[in-house]
């Protein structure tokens, strides 16, 4: 099994009571809480694709975080992931490290990033039920106005209409997921699990408008 999730932040306990208002206790109670809920949901050899933010701590209290996590770790890296840099990091938890990364995922090709891609490779590209072939998951913005934003640009594209090479009339496909941590509570997900989990909160969002 795959799953993806973004920006943790272990150790910055300050999106507690700021940006994120997480509401935990103490960055103590924060860590345990996401670690918790990473390791009821993901077994020994199933993979899990972080796209950004892991880690605000410094290379020692990484590594050992690290060490607690099951799975076996992708890192696409983000903005404060600064034990990347370090030194001293040991990156054999790690299968890869890298800032961008295209996958297949049951015969459909995500695209991963940190920060969000608006124009991403195979956007155009449906199965012949009309399905998304390419989705496009990242983090950055958590939950923020520039979240909105990205709302409101996949919804303006997705009322576009085009005429493609066959001459027939349709709209332009734009799925790109935001993989932000708390819209999960913290539970890594598969590519589907963030279909419905996207689907749900936007949908949410529309009735409450």
């Amino acid at each position: 099994m795959r799953y993806y999730i973004a920006d943790l932040h272990f150790f910055h306990g300050a999106l507690n009571d700021k940006m994120d208002r997480r509401g935990f206790a103490s960055v103590e109670e924060m860590n345990e809480y996401m670690i918790a809920k990473w390791n009821k949901k993901v077994r020994k050899n199933d993979d899990v694709v972080i796209i950004g933010d892991l880690s605000w701590g410094n290379v020692q209290e990484t590594d050992a975080l690290l060490q607690r996590l099951k799975g076996k770790l992708y890192l696409v890296c983000g903005n404060h992931d600064r034990f990347v840099n370090d030194k001293k990091m040991n990156p054999d938890r790690f299968k890869w490290i890298k800032h961008y990364a295209e996958l297949s995922d049951n015969r459909r090709k995500v695209v991963l990033c940190h920060y969000p891609i608006m124009c991403y490779n195979g956007q155009y590209r449906v199965d012949e039920k009309g399905e998304p072939k390419a989705y496009m998951l990242y983090g950055h913005v958590h939950d923020t106005q520039d979240e909105r934003l990205i709302e409101q640009f996949q919804e303006i594209t997705r009322k576009t209409m085009i005429t493609d090479a066959q001459g027939n009339e349709r709209s332009i496909p734009c799925n790109m997921i935001n993989c932000f941590c708390k819209f999960s509570d913290y539970e890594p997900l598969t590519l589907d699990e963030w279909i419905v989990c996207d689907k749900r909160r936007r949908g949410g969002k529309e009735k409450k408008a």
